[in-house]
């Protein structure tokens, strides 16, 4: 019997016993239709591919412990969560970056030589970032490469991309916040 042939409460029921044939099946059924939901709101294909790809991870994991009624209300609530925490990932960064952005003009204009320093500070934050984390932060920043991309390249998962970048930030921001080179007058601008 192949799951083509089943209805979406079947393939659920053989969702929770880890059955690959009926998670293929749904995958086939309903990818296009989240493809479709995530790309109309983020505009940019790989990361609405990687947002549906994250759907399926977690009813994958999931699938076993949730008790799901209608598939279909499911896989559309679960893709409108996952947009929205790509949108607040893109949000947040691009906040930060705005706020860098907003600092280095007012360097540029102000005092060239402050330019020089907040360069030779963001190089130090970089270098004293792990080998991996400063090679996760190049290609999404400098290559602009999405996190599946960067997860492939590496050989790990797109959670621990996340993650990583998720450490790098953090560093940068709080490195940037604490250092000498980081003028009051810019802080006003955050």
């Amino acid at each position: 019997m192949t799951g083509s042939n089943l209805d979406d409460i079947k393939l659920l029921e053989l969702l929770q016993i880890k059955n690959e044939v009926a998670f293929a099946e749904i995958y086939t059924r309903y990818n296009k239709m989240l493809y479709r939901s995530a790309f109309n709101i983020l505009r940019d294909k790989e990361t609405a591919k990687d947002a549906v790809q994250e759907v399926f991870i977690s009813l994958w994991q999931r699938g076993g412990n949730v008790v799901i009624q209608n598939l279909e209300a499911y896989l559309r609530q679960a893709i409108r969560f996952q947009v929205l925490k790509v949108l607040r990932m893109q949000k947040n960064d691009e906040r930060f970056y705005e706020r860098l952005a907003t600092v280095t003009v007012d360097i540029i204009n102000e005092n060239p030589l402050l330019l020089k320093e907040q360069e030779a500070l963001l190089i130090d934050i970089l270098e004293s970032l792990p080998a991996d984390c400063r090679a996760i932060f190049t290609m999404s920043r400098e290559d602009r490469l999405p996190y599946r991309q960067i997860a492939g390249n590496l050989k790990i998962s797109e959670k621990t991309v996340e993650k990583k970048m998720s450490i790098c930030l953090k560093r940068i921001r709080h490195a940037i916040e604490n250092s000498s080179v980081y003028i009051v007058r810019a802080a006003k601008h955050m």
